[in-house]
């Protein structure tokens, strides 16, 4: 039987389809003046359709942690703007039992609300015009926490981790996005410290550096809980960081995953840099081993795996399963972050170091080779195109590009 809302926008809207559901949303074109405004946070309600691969990548994972764990799952979406991704899990991973979605925005939760109705899934979906930590903090005892989370806003995730880990099972799924890149990348270093706990910096692999100092922020405020974390998946693709970790309960769990956490310093004078588990202020910095110029501090950040082989594995097969839109450039950012595992922390930029170099830029596919061909290892990186991960230090870097330049000269 199909289902009814009485709710009728008085804004302009489209119908959208994405994945295996179709959505009204707000027409975001007729909300914007000029073209340097931010369409999705001018509309009544938000909807991003930029974000789509983020979200064929969350319904992949909430796939693969359900086969994982062999149960139904129940899932809370408490920051749902139009309802797309809640609706979504509910429609395209199997074993999903139940979806709670909430906003805040009376707006938004009756767009949810007919959304929710115009894909007959009123009986495994429900909308609650409440805000997010008050949400969450309702099932926070025992007996009525989630599965999984999802905490996907417009900006920092921050002002909602405490809420999500207190309402999520032991062993639930906790997915978080951060769209604030800026502060994370060390644009505002400052914001970064007071929202993250952690000092980022402007380096060439900055966005390795944000997805670090958020899964060091989500580990720190879970400790405080005498709860642990677990890694499953991470990237950081077009403006964007997201983090897929599990977590685990007890203190012993919380120190382990304390002991993970420490500090990347960085010498912007030859571009070595190396990390250290030693506690120490953020302020306080050390002399480069390699030129002797003053190194500079980021964290204290996740210095750990940023995902798990297995996980990786559990989400390419799901992704050759299901006929996504976006399946072929999603099959390639698995492949790279599979790649990553195990690789050194931080990766170099081919066109930085020759510019340190005054030189031309080879290929970052030549240079992977002669990497390999002096018996480094390497790797590339899905955080940058042009990123290689090597235990190669700096100057020896610098050493194989004057190499392969030398060679093509």
């Amino acid at each position: 039987m199909t289902e009814t809302c009485d709710f009728r926008p008085d804004f302009p809207t489209n119908v959208a389809e994405e994945g295996k559901v179709r959505l009204v949303v707000p027409k975001l074109e007729a909300f914007i003046k000029s073209p340097s405004e931010y369409a999705p946070s001018k509309a009544p309600v938000f909807y991003n359709p930029i974000m789509e691969l983020n979200r064929d990548i969350a319904v992949l994972a909430l796939q693969a942690y359900q086969r994982t764990i062999g149960h139904d799952l129940t899932v809370c979406e408490p920051l749902a703007g139009c309802g797309v991704m809640g609706i979504r899990f509910a429609a395209e991973v199997e074993g999903v039992r139940n979806v709670v979605m909430g906003d805040i925005n009376e707006n938004a939760s009756r767009l949810a609300e007919l959304n929710i109705h115009m894909n007959n899934l009123g009986e495994n979906v429900s909308i609650h015009n409440e805000e997010a930590n008050f949400l969450l903090s309702q099932h926070s005892a025992p007996h009525k926490r989630f599965d999984v989370v999802n905490i996907d806003p417009f900006g920092s995730p921050v002002p909602y981790l405490d809420s999500a880990i207190r309402a999520l099972r032991n062993n639930g799924l906790l997915a978080v996005t951060a769209t604030d890149m800026a502060p994370l990348c060390g644009v505002h270093p400052k914001a970064c410290l007071r929202k993250y706990g952690g000092r980022p910096l402007r380096t060439e692999y900055c966005h390795e550096l944000a997805v670090r100092l958020l899964v060091g922020c989500l580990a720190a405020t879970a400790a405080r809980h005498d709860i642990g974390i677990n890694v499953l998946f991470s990237h950081s693709t077009d403006h964007y960081a997201r983090v897929y970790a599990t977590i685990c309960y007890g203190a012993k769990k919380a120190d382990e995953s304390i002991g993970r956490m420490g500090y990347v310093l960085h010498c912007f004078n030859c571009l070595h840099r190396e990390t250290t588990k030693r506690i120490f202020l953020v302020e306080s910095e050390g002399i480069c081993c390699e030129c002797g110029a003053k190194m500079t501090v980021a964290g204290p950040l996740w210095l750990d795996m940023l995902a798990d082989k297995a996980f990786c594995d559990a989400l390419e097969k799901e992704t050759e399963q299901k006929l996504l839109k976006r399946g072929e450039r999603i099959g390639k950012i698995l492949a790279l972050v599979r790649s990553e595992i195990g690789a050194q922390t931080t990766y170099y930029v081919v066109d930085e170091l020759c510019h340190k170099l005054g030189s031309p830029v080879p290929s970052v596919k030549k240079v992977a080779k002669a990497l390999e061909d002096a018996g480094f290892e390497a790797c590339f990186t899905h955080f940058d195109p042009l990123g290689v991960r090597t235990d190669a230090s700096a100057s020896k870097m610098k050493e194989i590009l004057r190499g392969i330049l030398s060679t093509n000269g």
